[in-house]
């Protein structure tokens, strides 16, 4: 019998809904569910053997491994969606509060704000992984954002521009150069990429990401989506004098007059700067 991972992928290829990168993004989530399956001692399922009892295994694991709610959300996303294209609707519970997933927080009550050191980084094999992470910690980039960008491009001097086929919904964007670790940062990322992306001329972006995915779990690393709220907590403190919320600064009603118009002003520059168009997102990074 062929693996359950190998029937998933051919389930993906042959659907062909949403866009590339949305097929490719169910294609991994589905090799991981997969694979975490194989790991809880569900061995030898097709495509057809979902069961309630794989999915309130995999939500009990999830919460085990202590995963955000959104990711949780996205998973299930992927399994309603195998279980559709499977004929087995049924052995999915309509809501997430039937396996206590409950809603998504988008106010941030605790800084998840993370940093990768020099010896963490060190521990990572592929050289355009690790540049791909000083790039994630050094702008607030999102993790496709840091392969699929090309430094040699991206520089303008005082900032980098980032193209729409990068971003997240397609939408370019600058970003300033304020320090001399950004800078360096970014000629080194340009030495290594010379005109190209940091992703190698000989792998594709999914074959990156399998690799990133696997130097980053073997460096002890995860939730690498912290490295953006790091730069924004980072960005709120330098533009208004004083910490955010979630970094254990001063709560929003705390605030004078003069502050809280300082403080909607700096949002709205860290929302542009990590590709979001409101202000009320930053939320969720800064409290």
């Amino acid at each position: 019998m062929r693996s359950l991972n190998y029937q998933l992928k051919m389930l993906c290829r042959h659907s062909r809904e949403g866009s590339y990168a949305t097929q490719m993004n169910r294609e991994r989530m589905l090799t991981l569910i997969a694979n975490e399956l194989h790991e809880l001692g569900y061995r030898k399922m097709s495509e057809r053997s979902l069961k309630p009892k794989h999915i309130d295994a995999l939500v009990k694991h999830w919460f085990d491994q202590r995963l955000s709610i959104g990711t949780i959300k996205n998973r299930m996303a992927v399994i309603r969606w195998w279980a559709h294209k499977a004929d087995k609707q049924n052995v999915v519970a309509r809501s997430n509060d039937h396996y206590g997933i409950s809603d998504r927080r988008f106010i941030a009550d605790e800084s998840k704000a993370k940093s990768v050191t020099e010896s963490q980084l060190e521990k990572i094999v592929d050289a355009h992984v690790r540049m791909s992470l000083e790039l994630q910690q050094a702008f607030g980039l999102r993790r496709e954002e840091a392969m699929k960008i090309q430094p040699s491009f991206a520089d303008r001097g005082d900032h980098i521009v980032l193209k729409p086929s990068w971003t997240k919904g397609g939408k370019d964007r600058a970003i300033p150069i304020r320090t001399e670790a950004q800078r360096d940062v970014l000629d080194r990322a340009r030495q290594l990429a010379g005109l190209g992306s940091l992703i190698p001329s000989n792998r594709n972006y999914v074959q990156q990401m399998r690799i990133y995915e696997r130097d980053t779990v073997r460096a002890g690393l995860s939730n690498m989506h912290g490295l953006r709220h790091a730069y924004a907590q980072n960005r709120y403190e330098e533009l208004t004098g004083w910490k955010c919320p979630a970094a254990g600064g001063p709560a929003k009603a705390s605030l004078m007059f003069e502050q809280r118009v300082v403080d909607r002003e700096m949002r709205l520059t860290i929302s542009r700067e990590l590709g979001h168009e409101r202000e009320q997102i930053t939320a969720a990074y800064c409290g």
